[in-house]
Protein backbone atom coordinates (compact mmCIF):
# COMPACT_ATOMS: atom_id res chain seq x y z
CA UNK A 1 0.00 0.00 0.00
CA UNK A 2 1.71 3.36 -1.00
CA UNK A 3 1.08 6.22 1.23
CA UNK A 4 -1.40 8.79 -0.85
CA UNK A 5 -0.55 12.59 -0.77
CA UNK A 6 -2.33 15.56 -0.92
CA UNK A 7 -1.47 17.55 -4.05
CA UNK A 8 0.07 20.33 -2.75
CA UNK A 9 -1.77 22.79 -5.29
CA UNK A 10 -5.00 20.58 -6.15
CA UNK A 11 -8.52 21.93 -5.56
CA UNK A 12 -10.58 22.08 -2.55
CA UNK A 13 -12.52 18.75 -3.59
CA UNK A 14 -9.49 16.66 -4.59
CA UNK A 15 -7.46 17.22 -1.83
CA UNK A 16 -10.10 16.84 1.01
CA UNK A 17 -10.47 13.22 -0.74
CA UNK A 18 -7.37 12.44 -1.20
CA UNK A 19 -6.88 13.23 2.36
CA UNK A 20 -10.04 11.14 3.53
CA UNK A 21 -8.64 8.43 1.51
CA UNK A 22 -4.97 8.65 2.93
CA UNK A 23 -6.71 7.59 6.01
CA UNK A 24 -9.03 5.25 5.11
CA UNK A 25 -6.07 3.52 4.26
CA UNK A 26 -4.22 3.67 7.03
CA UNK A 27 -7.65 2.35 9.04
CA UNK A 28 -7.26 -0.65 6.87
CA UNK A 29 -3.58 -1.16 7.14
CA UNK A 30 -3.79 -1.25 11.12
CA UNK A 31 -5.78 -4.72 10.46
CA UNK A 32 -2.77 -5.83 8.60
CA UNK A 33 -1.20 -9.27 10.09
CA UNK A 34 -3.04 -9.53 13.01
CA UNK A 35 -6.01 -12.74 13.54
CA UNK A 36 -9.44 -12.53 14.10
CA UNK A 37 -9.42 -12.30 18.43
CA UNK A 38 -6.43 -9.67 18.09
CA UNK A 39 -8.95 -7.73 15.61
CA UNK A 40 -12.22 -8.40 17.76
CA UNK A 41 -10.12 -8.14 21.11
CA UNK A 42 -12.19 -5.23 23.13
CA UNK A 43 -9.10 -2.60 23.70
CA UNK A 44 -10.36 -0.39 26.52
CA UNK A 45 -13.51 -0.21 29.37
CA UNK A 46 -15.75 0.57 27.21
CA UNK A 47 -15.08 -2.44 24.20
CA UNK A 48 -13.64 -0.33 21.52
CA UNK A 49 -11.76 -3.01 19.17
CA UNK A 50 -10.28 -2.57 16.10
CA UNK A 51 -12.76 -4.40 13.74
CA UNK A 52 -15.42 -2.64 15.48
CA UNK A 53 -13.86 0.44 14.51
CA UNK A 54 -13.72 -0.12 11.27
CA UNK A 55 -17.71 -0.89 11.17
CA UNK A 56 -18.43 2.00 12.18
CA UNK A 57 -16.82 3.55 9.98
CA UNK A 58 -18.57 1.88 6.97
CA UNK A 59 -21.93 2.75 8.67
CA UNK A 60 -21.02 6.91 9.30
CA UNK A 61 -19.73 6.55 5.98
CA UNK A 62 -23.43 5.46 4.51
CA UNK A 63 -24.97 7.28 6.76
CA UNK A 64 -23.34 10.79 5.89
CA UNK A 65 -22.40 10.26 2.57
CA UNK A 66 -25.61 8.36 1.75
CA UNK A 67 -28.61 8.49 3.22
CA UNK A 68 -27.83 12.76 3.60
CA UNK A 69 -27.85 12.96 -0.10
CA UNK A 70 -31.20 10.62 -0.61
CA UNK A 71 -28.08 8.58 -2.19
CA UNK A 72 -29.15 4.58 -2.33
CA UNK A 73 -27.10 2.82 0.91
CA UNK A 74 -27.35 -0.52 2.08
CA UNK A 75 -29.34 -2.00 4.51
CA UNK A 76 -27.82 -1.87 8.16
CA UNK A 77 -28.32 -5.35 9.82
CA UNK A 78 -27.49 -3.44 13.13
CA UNK A 79 -28.87 -0.04 14.89
CA UNK A 80 -25.73 2.53 14.78
CA UNK A 81 -28.33 4.99 17.17
CA UNK A 82 -27.72 2.04 20.01
CA UNK A 83 -23.80 2.02 18.98
CA UNK A 84 -24.44 -1.54 17.84
CA UNK A 85 -21.99 -0.28 15.00
CA UNK A 86 -19.07 -0.16 17.95
CA UNK A 87 -19.39 -3.71 18.25
CA UNK A 88 -18.61 -6.73 16.07
CA UNK A 89 -20.80 -10.09 16.52
CA UNK A 90 -19.99 -13.43 16.76
CA UNK A 91 -21.49 -14.01 13.62
CA UNK A 92 -19.87 -11.23 11.53
CA UNK A 93 -16.66 -11.97 10.10
CA UNK A 94 -13.78 -9.91 9.56
CA UNK A 95 -14.41 -10.48 5.59
CA UNK A 96 -17.82 -9.32 6.00
CA UNK A 97 -16.97 -6.14 7.94
CA UNK A 98 -13.87 -4.91 5.84
CA UNK A 99 -16.05 -5.99 2.36
CA UNK A 100 -18.52 -4.03 4.49
CA UNK A 101 -16.64 -0.80 5.01
CA UNK A 102 -15.29 -1.10 0.96
CA UNK A 103 -18.96 -0.62 0.03
CA UNK A 104 -19.55 2.11 2.15
CA UNK A 105 -16.48 4.22 0.73
CA UNK A 106 -17.21 3.20 -2.95
CA UNK A 107 -20.64 4.60 -2.22
CA UNK A 108 -19.17 7.28 -0.19
CA UNK A 109 -16.73 8.06 -2.95
CA UNK A 110 -19.76 7.86 -6.13
CA UNK A 111 -21.72 10.71 -3.75
CA UNK A 112 -18.69 12.76 -3.49
CA UNK A 113 -18.04 12.12 -7.61
CA UNK A 114 -21.29 13.11 -8.44
CA UNK A 115 -22.29 15.86 -6.07
CA UNK A 116 -20.97 19.29 -5.88
CA UNK A 117 -19.34 21.12 -2.82
CA UNK A 118 -22.05 23.16 -2.19
CA UNK A 119 -24.88 20.33 -2.84
CA UNK A 120 -26.75 20.36 0.31
CA UNK A 121 -28.60 17.77 2.48
CA UNK A 122 -30.39 16.51 5.35
CA UNK A 123 -28.36 14.78 7.88
CA UNK A 124 -29.64 12.45 10.50
CA UNK A 125 -30.29 15.07 13.08
CA UNK A 126 -32.48 17.28 10.68
CA UNK A 127 -29.40 19.88 10.10
CA UNK A 128 -28.97 20.79 6.86
CA UNK A 129 -25.38 20.04 5.70
CA UNK A 130 -23.12 20.14 2.29
CA UNK A 131 -21.23 18.01 0.79
CA UNK A 132 -18.68 20.05 2.01
CA UNK A 133 -19.21 19.88 5.61
CA UNK A 134 -19.80 16.22 5.30
CA UNK A 135 -16.18 15.82 4.15
CA UNK A 136 -14.84 17.65 6.11
CA UNK A 137 -16.94 16.10 8.71
CA UNK A 138 -15.61 12.65 7.69
CA UNK A 139 -12.09 13.34 7.53
CA UNK A 140 -12.33 14.47 11.67
CA UNK A 141 -14.12 11.30 12.48
CA UNK A 142 -11.62 9.22 10.29
CA UNK A 143 -8.63 11.09 11.63
CA UNK A 144 -9.85 10.50 15.19
CA UNK A 145 -10.84 6.63 14.44
CA UNK A 146 -7.62 5.58 12.83
CA UNK A 147 -5.89 7.36 15.93
CA UNK A 148 -7.47 5.13 18.23
CA UNK A 149 -7.03 2.63 15.98
CA UNK A 150 -3.09 3.26 16.17
CA UNK A 151 -3.12 2.98 20.02
CA UNK A 152 -5.12 -0.34 19.78
CA UNK A 153 -2.57 -1.83 17.52
CA UNK A 154 0.19 -0.67 19.41
CA UNK A 155 -1.67 -2.29 22.42
CA UNK A 156 -2.10 -5.83 20.68
CA UNK A 157 1.72 -6.11 19.09
CA UNK A 158 3.75 -2.85 19.64
CA UNK A 159 3.45 -1.62 15.94
CA UNK A 160 2.96 2.09 15.03
CA UNK A 161 2.57 4.65 12.42
CA UNK A 162 0.15 5.39 10.06
CA UNK A 163 1.28 4.09 6.42
CA UNK A 164 3.70 1.32 5.69
CA UNK A 165 6.65 3.28 5.18
CA UNK A 166 6.28 5.77 8.33
CA UNK A 167 6.54 2.36 10.41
Amino acid sequence: MTMKRVPFTGGEKESLQVSLDRHRDAVLWKLDGLDDEQLRRPMTPSGTSLLGLVKHLASVEYGWFCTTFGRESEPLWFDPFKEEDMTVADNESTTDIVEFYGRARAAADLAIADLDLDTLGTSWSGNTVSMRWVLIHMLEDTVRHAGHMDILRELIDGATGDHPDAA
